[in-house]
């Protein structure tokens, strides 16, 4: 979004302007490329079966007793 959309929606919704000044920084300034937010299917499930860790639901984790699948 444009920095002008992101200005608008924060008056629209009377929303504090300096709780968000890092994010109009990034839009005024720019950012390094990134490809998104990289959800991923693990995270979901772990939240479904309620697990502690992420890590539980990875087939083949990397852990230290683990380098390679």
């Amino acid at each position: 979004d444009s920095l002008e959309k992101v200005e608008a929606a924060i008056k629209e919704h009377e929303l504090p302007r300096a709780a968000f000044e890092w994010f109009l920084d990034l839009r005024r300034y720019g950012s390094v490329p990134h490809a998104g937010f990289g959800l991923g299917l693990e995270r979901p499930v772990a939240w479904v079966c309620g697990l502690h860790h992420v890590r539980e639901t990875i087939p083949f984790a990397r852990t230290m007793d683990r380098l390679s699948p």
